[in-house]
């Protein structure tokens, strides 16, 4: 393997991997703000009890994610330095107004609300949580300003001397329509996460608790848990649907190749079908290929809301473009991974679906159960919706292949700010470097999984805390305190 392909399956794993916490960070963090403002209005103990035991799962994956993510700026610079020249003075703003405007905010105030507990007012202590929740969004978008520019360019020229990109509109940028797209659907994805992941812990020690014979915990604490749970899933598996019909829509305006391969559409035709299952070589021939489940006309519906207009080929794709930029180059990405990544994106959305389904069947009217097959839908639906928003990012960044910058062909398009992932890896990196840093990356990597997965089954697995006392200043109102004792840890 060349340096280009290593360079490639370095990116894509430490991605993948760093991706895995981002949306229960994203969602976790505004369900734990709510629980406190639960707390904070009604001083209902339960509210307290469960913002301190989803807050310290939310701690553990927020600093796992940080030390992940790291690694990604740095192989822009490093791996993909061919790239950076090109594009770094676009790609860079979002990045830098990400760290500046919405990371050092969320970092500070998550510093406050660990450490401030019996520091700050209840009230102000609450704003430092909710400063977390919206930061970790805001930073949510201006990471996905810089990716959406990748995939449409927009505000940006080549500039003639240098042959770089270079900004001229950043309000563009910030208001490109393809991340008015994908930020809504990545926010819902992330709150359908956070709320499988609320609903199916809240769901296993509901049973258990039930189980042991206490009934009265497992309904005032772990059912209220599991039923912010599954309003969560309800209102965001709705927005997942609206956003990502907006989606596709776009992708067929802006990306015609992608969607298509993400059909395995070879030849283009009237009323393209849904196909659910595609059997053959998937390879880039499109030979052989043979859709046994199709549902007539509805990826024509979901690219342009007519059951009839015709799709475009992939074949057809591959033409136009070799018209467009060039002969020599294969311009169509992997099918295989574009198809079946496209798929177990949504396929996956059934963990969710199944243990919304069960809650909704079995708590009603103020119930509470103790059958074990909830408990089991229960965890394993929690890996449901990290697994399919992996699958999503997978499908959104190999469908835009062999384009790192893909090009804006549109009407209301730029020339010539496009790039292949090919011309963007660094010139001067060598396969063993790159083997070097993957083989040390993914060795850590693992040990920071296993350090994850240890410290979340071992706080989750101890439960609620039987009792929470009010550790606000104005509890202690009064009383002696002592000013000379240090500053604790919250948990």
């Amino acid at each position: 393997m060349d340096a280009l392909d290593l360079a490639r399956w370095q990116f894509g794993i430490t991605t993948v991997y760093h991706f895995i916490f981002v949306p229960l960070t994203i969602g976790l963090a505004p369900l734990v703000a709510l629980m406190q403002t639960f707390w904070v209005r009604t001083r209902d103990e339960k509210w307290l009890r469960l913002t301190k035991f989803f807050g310290k799962l939310l701690l553990i994956n927020f600093a796992i994610g940080v030390a992940t993510g790291i690694v990604q700026e740095f192989q822009f610079g490093m791996n993909w330095s061919e790239y950076s020249r090109f594009v770094g003075d676009v790609f860079g703003a979002p990045l830098a107004m990400e760290a500046l405007a919405a990371f050092f905010i969320e970092s500070t105030f998550l510093g406050l609300w660990i450490f401030g507990w019996d520091k700050l007012p209840r009230r102000i202590h609450l704003a430092c949580i909710w400063a977390v929740a919206i930061a970790s969004n805001v930073s949510a978008y201006f990471i996905l300003a810089a990716n959406s520019w990748m995939q449409h360019p927009v505000g940006a020229t080549i500039d003639p001397e240098t042959g770089r990109a270079q900004m001229t509109d950043i309000g563009a940028v910030l208001s490109n329509v393809t991340l008015l797209a994908a930020f809504p659907h990545t926010l819902a994805a992330s709150f359908l996460t956070a709320g499988t992941f609320v609903a199916g812990i809240g769901a296993w020690w509901m049973v258990r608790t039930v189980r042991r014979g206490d009934t009265d915990t497992a309904r005032v604490v772990y059912r209220p848990a599991v039923v912010m749970g599954v309003v969560t899933m309800l209102v965001s598996g709705v927005a997942i649907t609206a956003t990502g019909d907006w989606q596709a829509k776009l992708m067929y305006d802006q990306q015609p190749m992608k969607m298509s391969s993400a059909e395995a559409l070879c030849e283009g035709e009237n009323g393209a079908a849904l196909s659910l299952l595609t059997i053959g070589d998937l390879s880039n021939s499109c030979e052989g290929v043979s859709h046994l489940i199709t549902i007539p006309g509805v990826t024509s519906y979901l690219a342009s809301g007519d059951f009839d207009s015709y799709l475009p080929g992939v074949t057809e794709l591959q033409e136009r473009s070799e018209a467009l930029y060039g002969d020599g180059v294969d311009y169509r990405p992997n099918l295989a991974v574009t198809y079946w990544s496209f798929r177990l994106m949504i396929g996956l959305g059934i963990g969710s679906a199944a243990l919304a389904a069960g809650a909704l069947l079995l708590l009603r009217k103020g119930r509470v159960t103790g059958r074990r097959w909830f408990a089991t839908v229960g965890l394993l639906a929690i890996p449901t919706p990290f697994l399919a928003s992996s699958f999503g990012w997978i499908f959104t960044e190999m469908g835009r292949q062999p384009w790192v910058v893909a090009p804006n062909p549109n009407p209301t398009g730029i020339d010539g700010v496009w790039l292949l992932t090919a011309t963007g890896v660094s010139s001067v990196v060598s396969p063993g470097m790159v083997i070097a840093s993957m083989v040390a990356f993914t060795a850590l990597y693992g040990a920071l999984a296993v350090v994850w997965f240890r410290l979340m089954r071992r706080y989750a697995s101890e439960g609620v805390a039987d009792t929470e006392h009010d550790p606000s200043p104005e509890a202690r109102a009064g009383g002696s305190d002592d000013p000379d004792r240090p500053l604790s840890f919250a948990y």
